[in-house]
């Protein structure tokens, strides 16, 4: 008779760093907490979301993260 393995997931285990325990390697950096968010809607003319778009498309940025940075521009932290 054969055992069957199936593996298991669990929450927050991430197997790099224990591989790299295991095998004496260095510790995998951990990654920083992920920044909470907040959606806001706003209405704009056709004309200004396709001429952003195609600019972001041209230039080879993602809208929002384009449109993010410009907003940190706009209004930085204190």
């Amino acid at each position: 008779m054969s055992a069957k393995v199936v593996p298991v997931k669990m929450p927050g285990f991430d197997s790099r760093k224990a591989d790299a325990f295991v095998t004496g390697g260095a510790a995998v950096a951990a990654e920083p907490a992920p920044v909470r968010t907040k959606r806001f809607t706003i209405d704009v003319p056709l004309d200004l979301h396709a001429r952003v778009k195609i600019a972001c498309a041209k230039r080879g940025f993602n809208m929002a993260d384009e449109l993010r940075r410009i907003l940190e521009q706009e209004f930085p932290a204190e």
